[in-house]
């Protein structure tokens, strides 16, 4: 096996400060770019942002090595795509249905205490990332939850409830899920499927909301 061929082959001198010449050049081009799209696009990233970024390491990346491709193209082309995305910038922030239909619109996935099985479904999430996502923000149960919504950029928003009007809720915690096989009276129990709560006749009565027929025990102690 030539090793020399495989690492080296046919490259020169001359071609490897062609290369230092090239990742010089755009390096200071995509710090250029980032620069002048200014600090939303470097804070978070959006389905359009990350698609311009994705875009820019692909034309960023050949002309680094690419002894044929001349840099005024990549310089063109990168050109090309800053004023593309300053041109859609501004049509989002003029026309509100151009930004929804590239970023999409927020959603409500928990109002009052109670899960939005529809929203949930449109945003593409699975009850244990959901509530993965408020255990790390300090929830127990959902009747500490006033309203949460899922923003366009994949982030949660959550307004909680104050400690005295925290509602008994869908305990979210796994040590406390426990499905009920029979019923305690003037005992309030949390749907498995929606978080709707209420006081039940027997352990496989249907929820009002949503039909489910699985239970727990609710809670509804404050957040610590």
């Amino acid at each position: 096996m030539d090793f020399a061929h495989i690492f080296i082959h046919d490259t020169s001198w001359a071609f490897i400060a062609e290369i230092l010449i090239r990742c010089f050049f755009m390096f200071s081009m995509i710090i250029l770019f980032l620069r002048l799209t200014g600090k939303r696009g470097v804070r978070q990233l959006s389905i359009f942002e990350l698609t311009i970024i994705l875009s820019l390491g692909s034309i960023a990346g050949d002309p680094m090595f690419t002894q044929d491709l001349p840099l005024i193209q990549a310089f063109i082309i990168m050109s090309t795509i800053i004023l593309l995305y300053r041109v859609t910038t501004w049509l989002m922030m003029k026309y509100q249905p151009f930004e929804d239909l590239l970023e999409g619109k927020a959603l409500y996935i928990l109002k009052d205490g109670e899960l939005l099985i529809e929203d949930i479904k449109k945003g593409k999430y699975s009850h244990d990332e959901f509530f993965a996502e408020m255990r790390q923000q300090g929830t127990e149960h959902l009747g500490q939850i006033r309203s949460a919504l899922l923003e366009s950029d994949g982030q949660f928003s959550i307004l909680f409830y104050k400690a005295e009007e925290v509602r008994y809720g869908l305990p979210i915690y796994p040590n406390a899920c426990e499905v009920q096989q029979s019923v305690t009276p003037q005992t309030f129990y949390a749907c498995t499927n929606c978080g709707h709560v209420k006081m039940l006749t027997q352990h496989n009565e249907c929820c009002p909301r949503c039909e489910c027929n699985q239970w727990f025990i609710a809670i509804n102690c404050p957040r610590v």
